[in-house]
């Protein structure tokens, strides 16, 4: 999907929350947010909102004088998800459906997400989220998919995010053991979302294949990626992807192999897919 004029509000607000993240000053604070501004005019509408928004993110972050603006709210999302831990996997082990379980679990998680236009609560989203129905539900299609195939391309959103991600992976692994799993992340820091040594600090390594998509965007951007992601988007036999940057991206994609979970956290991805900000997906393309 494109941009919508109502993009280009929400990437200028972003400026503010940018400053606000990196403790900027008054003058620095000015100087984003005017640099921003001024390039809005400019925006293509034949582009996604990841595009726009990675051009955006490297003028701020030079301007800043800082490659990743977001390292310390990662490093708190990561660490306040990671609080949630016990209490999810024994969700999941007495779960009567753990896979359904770990895939809300991991919807969950979408709701870290600095880019959005609406904010929510990670620890109100946990008490409610297995109890919400999937407003797109297209679960059952996608647990009988992983009963068919052998390789899965699991593609990636926010940091904080992919510990619930991790939870979701083993889960998948412990109940489909002959699938080989690979998780994909950007290729550099973009806003709050997961790099590779990230991820690998993380333990992905460990349980799964870990690759950098190379891509500069916050969303998978196939003309951007690394000819390896690029050869494993178009061989894998099912592919999971996190988030709505990464839907925003992919979502106008022929491939019937393609799932989207995510939390609906704007109006344009809200009526992009027919249902309501604060809706959870679980969407076969």
């Amino acid at each position: 999907m494109n941009i919508d004029p109502a993009c280009v509000d929400c990437i200028i607000n972003q400026s503010k929350r940018v400053a606000s993240a990196i403790h900027a000053d008054k003058k620095l604070t000015s100087e984003i947010i005017k640099a921003v501004e001024e390039m809005a005019p400019g925006f293509s509408f034949n582009q996604s909102p990841p595009e726009v928004a990675a051009a955006v993110y490297e003028k701020m972050a030079k301007i800043a004088g800082k490659d990743d603006l977001y390292d310390e709210v990662k490093k708190l999302s990561t660490q306040k998800a990671q609080a949630f831990v016990p209490y999810l996997q024994k969700e999941v082990a007495f779960s009567s459906s753990p896979l359904l379980t770990a895939t809300k679990i991991a919807v969950a998680g979408n709701v870290i997400d600095l880019a959005a236009e609406y904010a929510f609560d990670l620890n109100e989203e946990l008490d409610k989220i297995f109890h919400t129905s999937f407003a797109v539900n297209d679960f059952e299609q996608l647990k009988k998919r992983l009963g068919e195939v052998s390789n899965v391309l699991y593609i990636a959103d926010n940091a904080g995010e992919h510990i619930f991600d991790l939870i979701y992976i083993k889960t998948i692994l412990s109940l489909y053991p002959n699938i080989s799993l690979t998780y994909m992340t950007r290729g550099n820091a973009i806003i709050n979302d997961v790099t590779y040594e990230e991820a690998q600090e993380a333990g992905f390594g460990e349980v799964c294949e870990l690759i950098s998509s190379g891509v500069n965007t916050p969303g998978f951007v196939y003309d951007r990626a690394n000819l390896a992601s690029q050869k494993l988007f178009d061989e894998s036999e099912l592919i999971i992807t996190k988030g709505m940057g990464n839907y925003e991206c992919l979502s106008n994609v022929k491939k019937e192999n393609l799932f989207f979970l995510l939390k609906v956290k704007c109006n344009v991805v809200a009526n992009s897919i027919g249902k309501e900000v604060g809706d959870i997906i679980c969407k076969r393309l």
